[in-house]
């Protein structure tokens, strides 16, 4: 995983460099709020507004400064069916609902069953973004053509795009080699905008790129504060009906989204983030967001990234971009909108170059096949998909993975002692996987008259194990002959019904642990 270089803890150099990244985040967010509206089905200001508070009331009050939130993809896809079938009243009521799941989950601290997800599916994850980020890039090398269609761009014009955006990489590369005191990427974006202003170089800008995506001429960024309103929606419960499965997934999606992109910030940065705390910040942006006309959101990696690579560590670089972003739509739309788009497509491709886990391809020989299967699985499903599917497969598939080769691990070491019982000693994990390979293991028919077998070396796992050692004892006793189980922890003695009698008790050396059983309160 990519490991970045760490700016001295001096408080000055660390407030200029969170000032610093903000502004060249806030600049990365319009186009990116502007075309997730458009994927909603909504106006450039409801993205943008999204992406104000989201990220200002997730800086303060999240639980990994650093990280940078806004409107995203995710989030606009599930939205696209509800605003086209009931309008802009019922999603902003969804987004309000998503907003109290996440804070519920938060207070329930779910957030920590993100430790559950396996490191290939973590890999896979950031390689299918950084693939869907470099997808999504490649709609600015479009223009609308006479027809109304969009068209690839051609000759002179593609050149000339190519060439800014080569530009704007070779300055964010070459750059911190002379100096970090200023982000790389915003001096890219403003050198590059400077050039493109004082030549005069035919070059699409933001505000062009707006207009050919509404076909107004006139559209623009200017816009002022967001506008408190309670969701225009009859409140009943077949309201609720409609909003709740949207709602649920949302919630999913964006908690998702952000706390693995928590969980890739704090591998990168060598510290820790706080799950819950996201969890709940998250929620209350969302609901603020459905309270003034804003589309919701989640974290951002992309922006992120450019975020941490900037030097961005502090709560005060995602407030700065968040203020700048509000100060751009109120006062600096007509500055912001002549940013040429190639700048900041040139700050996005090295996002990508950042954020796709190179070294996942070196290790595909080295590692199982069945974690390589993992990573290109969560990445193929991501990128054709969206990514609560593709963690969700993710987690799964290596679920299952792990289940059948421990399913593999139960065997027995017996043998018979001085008074003709026989022993057996058990090895392995018992769980709803391995009983069948468990009940192989003896066979009462052809065993002598008194068995003993030794849980000492074995976990028993879950209820499927219990009913397991229970069919085991009720064909012993079928069979006439005496069965012992010694070293079964309380609560496997409990949940026990044929084999009750049969165990033996030591207090000393039964050992403890607690079983997946629906049967214990």
């Amino acid at each position: 995983m990519l490991r970045l270089f760490l700016p001295t803890q001096d408080p000055n150099f660390r407030l200029r460099s969170d000032l610093l990244s903000g502004l060249t985040v806030a600049l990365a967010l319009v186009p990116e709020a502007v075309a997730f509206a458009f994927v909603a089905g909504v106006e450039p200001l409801v993205g943008l507004y999204a992406a104000f508070l989201m990220g200002l009331i997730t800086s303060v009050f999240g639980g990994r400064p650093g990280m940078i939130s806004g409107a995203t993809g995710a989030i606009a896809v599930v939205l696209v069916s509800l605003v086209s079938e009931h309008g802009l009243g019922y999603m902003l009521a969804a987004i309000v609902l998503m907003g109290v799941l996440q804070v519920l989950a938060g207070v329930l601290h779910l957030g920590k069953f993100i430790r559950m997800v396996p490191h290939p599916v973590m890999l896979g994850f950031v390689n299918g973004l950084a693939i869907v980020i470099f997808l999504a890039q490649l709609g600015q090398f479009q223009v609308r053509g006479a027809n109304g269609s969009f068209e690839w761009m051609a000759g002179k014009e593609l050149y000339t795009m190519l060439g800014l955006v080569g530009l704007t990489m070779a300055i964010i590369v070459l750059l911190p080699r002379l100096t970090k005191v200023v982000p790389a990427s915003l001096v890219a974006i403003l050198v590059v905008t400077g050039l493109v202003a004082g030549t005069g170089i035919s070059s699409p800008t933001i505000v062009d790129s707006l207009r050919a995506m509404t076909g107004d001429p006139n559209a623009s960024l200017a816009g002022g504060f967001p506008v408190f309103g309670v969701p225009d929606v009859p409140w009943s419960w077949a309201t609720l009906r409609i909003l709740l499965p949207y709602a649920v997934i949302l919630a999913s999606v964006g908690l998702i989204e952000s706390l693995l992109t928590l969980t890739l910030v704090d591998e990168i940065t060598e510290t820790r983030g706080r799950g819950n705390r996201e969890c709940m910040a998250q929620g209350a942006a969302n609901i603020a967001c459905g309270f003034f006309g804003a589309m919701g959101g989640c974290a951002m990696i992309g922006q992120s990234m450019i975020n941490i690579q900037s030097g961005g560590r502090g709560r005060t670089s995602g407030i700065t971009a968040s203020l700048a972003l509000l100060g751009s739509i109120l006062f600096g739309s007509a500055l912001i909108e002549h940013i040429p788009v190639a700048a900041l497509v040139g700050v996005m491709f090295m996002v990508v170059i950042g954020t796709f886990a190179w070294s996942s391809i070196r290790v595909m020989h080295k590692v199982p096949r069945s974690d390589a299967f993992v990573i290109v699985l969560v990445s193929a499903v991501t990128v054709m998909s969206d990514l609560a599917i593709a963690v969700f497969v993710g987690v799964i598939v290596s679920a299952l993975v792990f289940a059948w080769k421990h399913a593999k691990v139960m065997h027995s070491i017996s043998h018979v002692d001085e008074h003709g019982s026989k022993i057996h000693l058990l090895r392995g994990p018992l769980f709803f996987g391995s009983c069948k390979s468990f009940l192989e293991l003896f066979d009462p028919k052809n065993d002598p008259q008194d068995v003993i077998i030794d849980f000492q070396h074995a976990r028993v796992s879950d209820h499927s194990a219990i009913e397991a050692i229970d069919t085991l004892a009720e064909r012993y006793l079928a069979c006439g002959k005496e069965l012992h189980l010694r070293h079964l922890s309380p609560e496997c003695t409990k949940l026990l019904h044929k084999a009750g009698n049969m165990v033996e008790v030591n207090v000393i050396e039964d050992p403890r642990y607690f079983i997946a059983s629906d049967e214990l309160g």
